[in-house]
């Protein structure tokens, strides 16, 4: 977790710092529709390692966006889901969204 004083001064950056990886941003992406087991989410995010991708889920637990939720049964059953800290980020995510079909809708060709 980031400690209020290693936040950055600027607004913009403690929300890179926090949400800025292409992994993180993705599981966000994922999750903002219920809870994923972890290999509901290594199958959706093409390329992602195992270890990155819990690497980002550790850090996202530790920053209070994601929670693991772990049903105690056997054989093991873990699933994450955003905490409402995390659901707050849904507006940039659909932000995110919309820009990336706004730009994909210009004529780029010079």
């Amino acid at each position: 977790m980031i400690k209020k004083e290693e936040m950055p001064l600027c607004d913009v950056a403690t929300t890179v710092q926090l949400i800025g990886s292409k992994w993180k941003t993705l599981i966000i992406r994922d999750l903002i529709t219920g809870p994923k087991r972890n290999s509901e989410l290594h199958r959706s995010l093409a390329g992602v390692s195992q270890k990155v991708l819990t690497a980002s889920l550790t850090s996202m637990i530790e920053d209070g966006l994601v929670e693991r939720i772990d049903f105690e049964k056997v054989p093991p059953h873990i699933e994450y889901q955003l905490t409402p800290l995390g659901e707050s980020l849904l507006p940039v995510i659909e932000a995110m969204r919309k820009w990336g079909q706004f730009y994909k809708e210009q004529d780029l060709r010079r």
